[in-house]
């Protein structure tokens, strides 16, 4: 018998395959159905990348809450900053390179977020700060790299996927692993219990 307890599913207004994988790993049953929305511009409206990062959340969650009257609806999101400068996916090759550039030597924070939408309110919202340096790799080495991550490079905010290869970038990394991953994991699962979602 699995430990979810509501009659429906989740449902992850996310497609990222990373967030389906850690739901499906802690035993999450979930539907999949992205919100659709316009990033970029909502990341304007925010001041900071904690703040940009719960706002797309939120958004995310309510979008794909009014489709879903009845859910439990997810939203979550992650944006990386390097000082002042708030990052984005990079959309090739040569925009994650440039990317990795930019971090190389450096320490960047990822603000991960997650809200939850039941109906037309936020029903839980939270976020995380991690902190990564990465090392001060070679020309050659990121050549490597972006050669061997192929299309994966445009799949996170950072251009690197921490679980596999890209952990080959770092020197020190101080965070919570699933915060990292971009969906802080145990918050959600503490709210699902109170909520009478997940058993006790």
């Amino acid at each position: 018998m699995g430990t979810w307890l509501a009659a429906r599913p989740l449902v992850l207004a996310s497609r990222s395959e990373v967030r389906h994988t850690i739901l499906k790993q802690a035993g999450i049953p979930h539907l999949v159905e992205p919100a659709d929305i316009d990033e970029r511009s909502i990341e304007r409206e925010a001041v900071g990348g904690g703040e940009a990062a719960l706002l797309l959340a939120r958004k995310k969650a309510l979008a794909v809450a009014a489709r879903n009257p009845d859910a439990v609806v997810l939203g979550a999101d992650q944006t990386l900053l390097l000082g002042q400068r708030l990052f984005s996916k990079p959309q090739s090759k040569s925009a994650a390179r440039e990317q990795l550039s930019a971090l190389c030597g450096r320490t960047h924070e990822l603000h991960s977020a997650v809200a939850v939408a039941r109906g037309k309110s936020i029903a839980f919202e939270h976020y995380e700060v991690a902190r990564l340096t990465m090392r001060a790799f070679s020309e050659s080495f990121l050549q490597a790299y972006l050669d061997a991550a192929g299309t994966a490079v445009s799949a996170s905010v950072g251009a690197y996927q921490l679980e596999r290869s890209g952990i080959q970038l770092f020197e020190h990394i101080a965070g919570d692993y699933f915060t990292i991953l971009g969906l802080p994991l145990l918050p959600l699962l503490q709210f699902l219990r109170r909520e009478g979602l997940l058993m006790e």
